[in-house]
């Protein structure tokens, strides 16, 4: 389970073999058997013990700031595993295998996108037509995305083209059924324009410390990307990988709209935008990690959602020091 903190003033220390936290409202204990990792949301205290605690049980501390980015993260110093896969990841950048990767990954972010539209699509019949119509419009870039060759390098800026001209139709689709109240004007971030952007950025947040976990533990260079640019200090690899499973917080922002869950008290005005306060931040972690626990089909076995992150990212990894085909998503 994911340990959130997310009351101001919470204190978090360790007594015996569990965490305890301590905030106004509650005095409570977790076994460290239970956590998998601890999420801080809010202004918090934090005993040096219980870091040592964490860090001694591979449980990594993340903090988010107000619009759900993480902005730091308590780690043990080891390096994870060998240095080959970080060598291979280079090596993999500059090869046709490499655009051959990054063309899968976008390939199974499409899919998803697809599989969300005609999911929505089955529930909702007067929105049929024009949701098919944006299905369509994804389908064809999918296609272009397909003809592409060569190196990573030399179609970037197509891949990314492909990538936001999918998205502009996924997200005009989802406004589509979304209640009147809430509809919004495409994407916005930092601050987020719009409730629904607001939702969708916090959570995005909180999945990319999973992923960036993921690859750390796995042995991968985040910072080693294939599609993002490498920027300095950009966690280029998690930005790539993070693809693969961005639908499952849209799936979870989409059915607390649908299902009329969010409440004009989940949110605090900003200068510029919207921020998610401690109700609307309840809320949405609440329901993201009932969608992580959740259970799907992963290469022939049950595992959960939460799960298929790690395992993608050792599948990865195992397959650059193995030299296996890295295509088969």
């Amino acid at each position: 389970m994911q340990l959130v903190i997310n009351s101001y003033g919470s204190y978090l220390r360790k007594k015996n073999k569990c965490f305890l936290v301590k905030n106004e409202d509650r005095v409570f204990e977790v076994s460290v058997n239970k956590v998998d990792s601890i999420l801080i949301t809010t202004s918090a205290y934090l005993s040096t013990d219980a870091v040592k605690f964490a860090v001694d049980n591979n449980i990594d501390i993340v903090f988010l700031d107000h619009f759900g980015d993480p902005y730091g993260r308590v780690w043990h110093s080891k390096l994870g595993s060998t240095t080959l896969i970080r060598r291979k990841q280079l090596e993999l950048y500059g090869s046709g295998e490499g655009l051959n990767l990054v063309k899968k990954w976008v390939e199974k972010k499409l899919d998803n996108q697809i599989g969300l539209l005609k999911k929505l699509k089955q529930t909702r019949p007067g929105r049929k037509e024009i949701l098919e119509g944006y299905i369509h419009e994804i389908e064809g870039q999918k296609r272009n995305l397909k003809q592409l060759k060569g190196m990573v390098r030399e179609r970037r800026q197509v891949i990314l083209g492909i990538e936001g001209m999918s998205s502009k139709n996924y997200w005009a689709a989802v406004n589509e059924i979304m209640p009147k109240k809430y509809r919004f004007r495409g994407r916005s971030r930092n601050p987020a324009k719009d409730e629904f952007n607001c939702l969708l950025n916090y959570g995005y947040g909180v999945l990319y410390s999973l992923v960036e976990k993921a690859c750390i533990v796995a042995g991968l260079d985040p910072y080693i990307g294939f599609m993002h640019t490498d920027n300095y200090n950009k966690k280029s690899f998690v930005f790539d990988l993070i693809e693969l499973f961005r639908v499952y917080v849209d799936e979870t922002v989409v059915y607390l709209f649908s299902k009329r869950k969010i409440r004009g008290n989940y949110f605090d005005a900003i200068p510029g935008g919207l921020t998610l306060n401690k109700r609307g931040k309840a809320v949405l972690i609440g329901a993201l990690n009932e969608r992580l626990e959740k259970k799907i089909t992963y290469r022939g076995r049950k595992i959960k959602v939460r799960d298929t992150i790690q395992f993608e990212s050792h599948r990865i990894a195992n397959s650059l020091i193995n030299d296996v085909d890295l295509g088969d998503i």
